[in-house]
């Protein structure tokens, strides 16, 4: 239990920064929010129908999902790039800010309002009677008596705030529910914890501070109101210091969501960084944001696949060989946006469909072909994501697959679903170490419904220029064989003794370099070889 606590301490006392970026984050929102929903508030109070416009719509804001409402303002904050220039961010704090504060608003302009129109009227009149004007009565007598009730608002907003901040993971910007998805695909709890005592301990900060400024506007005690919003706003000064980007020139490294993207993200950051570069890196970022991401150069370097690429973004529905897909690939991203790709990886990470090779072989299922009778009696489980994708069309257009029943899981959960019987059938990935360990059957694929999808290093715009930059990452480029991912996936993925991303990530590069020196050393003799033979013959 002493090692389990240490660790919890470790990973704790490690998100310093993913802490300071969280607090200038909800800070942020929760400020603007206020900005918003305060003089909306003037406008739509003791206006019946002013009232019911405003808290619908802020109502309406509520019942959209946070993730959804966070993912809803990358395609609108891209398109307006036409009209501000490629320098308005489309990921990162801007969306995050403008999605949380949209959030924020509901509480603070329900208590404001609620306020407003419970003033005792006989004070308002008295107001009145010693000819206030309207701004006069509102700065001297409405807002002084309704301060109390708004900032018990405001108070509920910023534990909202705080708590739906944690998803600003999914559109790049770092906060503290950088651990919590991080540990949720890698199932480590140690950083899942970590990340979710984080966050309800700001929050309970937050809110006790906050708290003492509205006990202060209730017992008229300038002192606790000053006090309270002093610790704030040192809280807040704290964490913008600590957040002061210095140093070398930064680089951002993409990454999807699964045990494979993190170790690669951090192989390519570790490459830079030996470089020269400081490298930060953007995780949990989806196949329909990350590309254009990349493109819109928001991120610098990332690894998608040929298959995803080619459906996805290119939406082609035919098929190439390896080496032709992944050169079409290049072609049509430097033509389309300036992208550039710096090569294969040396490995693919298929869409798979895989079984438990007992149930499999008991049931006479070798292929997608052989699937499609049993079918409607099985349960496919599937990655958050492939059900919504072409491929999943293609495949199930191909063969006729009706399954009795789909179900979206984590990649990682989605192998324990399958263990557990949760799943029938799963869409496995081609170089992930749980196939062999679970003893899975990857069934075959006649018809070939499924693209190739070799792993492509891509670097936007800017850095395609940057020779170095690209020189730094050439060294990847075929250096990766499958056996060697599978290996990498697996420490990370497995149930025993796993290994973080970076480590594994420092192992794989261990492997590449010792390849790499093997290769040249088997060169170099097979040159000097040729060289004796040569003067021996003659």
């Amino acid at each position: 239990m002493s090692a389990q606590l240490r660790a919890l301490a470790t990973a704790v006392g490690g998100l310093g920064d993913k802490l300071a970026a969280h607090v200038l984050l909800s800070a942020a929102a929760l400020a603007l929010g206020i900005v918003i929903a305060l003089p909306l508030a003037v406008w739509a109070s003791g206006r019946p129908n002013r009232t019911r416009i405003a808290l619908g719509v802020a109502g309406l804001v509520q019942t959209i999902p946070a993730l959804a409402l966070l993912a809803l303002f990358f395609p609108v904050l891209l398109s307006l790039r036409a009209v501000f220039g490629p320098r308005l961010p489309a990921l990162g704090f801007l969306p995050a800010l403008l999605a949380l504060t949209l959030y924020a608003l509901l509480p603070i302009l329900r208590n404001a309002v609620t306020a407003r129109s419970n003033l005792d009227p006989a004070v308002l009149e008295a107001a009145d009677g010693v000819g206030m004007t309207p701004l006069q009565k509102l700065r001297l007598v409405e807002a002084p008596l309704a301060a109390p009730y708004v900032m018990a608002g405001i108070r509920t907003a910023a534990v909202w705030t705080i708590g739906a901040a944690t998803l600003s993971t999914t559109v790049g910007q770092p906060s503290l529910g950088d651990p919590i998805f991080a540990g949720l695909q890698l199932q480590d709890w140690t950083e899942v914890l970590a990340g979710c005592l984080a966050a309800a301990a700001l929050a309970i900060v937050a809110d006790a501070l906050l708290g003492l400024v509205e006990s202060g506007l209730a017992l008229r005690s300038p002192e606790r109101v000053w006090l309270g919003l002093g610790l704030a706003l040192a809280g807040i000064a704290t964490a913008a210091l600590f957040g002061i980007d210095r140093g070398r020139d930064e680089v951002t490294i993409g990454a999807k969501n699964f045990s494979e993207q993190y170790i690669l993200a951090h192989l390519i950051g570790d490459r830079l960084e030996h470089a020269g570069y400081r490298v930060r890196y953007r995780t949990g970022l989806g196949s329909a944001v990350i590309y254009r991401a990349l493109a819109s150069g928001e991120i610098d370097a990332y690894v998608d696949y040929a298959g995803t690429l080619w459906t996805n973004e290119m939406k082609r529905r035919d098929t190439l060989p390896h080496g032709a897909m992944a050169a079409a690939i290049g072609d049509w991203a430097k033509r389309t946006s300036g992208v550039r790709l710096v090569g294969p990886l040396g490995f693919e990470n298929a869409y798979a469909f895989a079984m438990r090779g007992e149930v499999a072989r008991a049931q006479g299922i070798a292929t997608l072909a052989d699937l499609t009778r049993a079918a409607p009696r099985l349960t496919l489980g599937a990655d958050l994501e492939f059900l919504s994708r072409p491929e999943w069309r293609s495949v199930r257009d191909a063969y006729g697959l009706d399954f009795a029943r789909t179900r979206n899981f984590a990649p990682s959960f989605m192998y324990d679903a399958l263990k557990g019987g949760e799943a029938d059938v799963i869409s496995a990935f081609s170089s992930d170490g749980r196939i062999a360990a679970d003893k899975l059957m990857v069934l075959g694929d006649p018809k070939a419904a499924l693209p190739s999808y070799d792993a492509l290093l891509l670097v936007n715009p800017r850095r395609a220029s940057d020779a170095r930059f690209v020189r730094t990452l050439q060294s990847l480029v075929g250096a990766i064989p499958v056996e060697a991912m599978r290996r990498a996936n697996y420490s990370v993925d497995r149930a025993e003794g796993k290994e973080a991303p970076e480590q594994a990530a420092r192992e794989l590069a261990r492997a590449i370099d010792s390849r790499a020196r093997a290769s040249t050393g088997s060169a170099r003799a097979g040159a000097g070889g040729s060289g004796n033979s040569h003067s021996g013959g003659g």
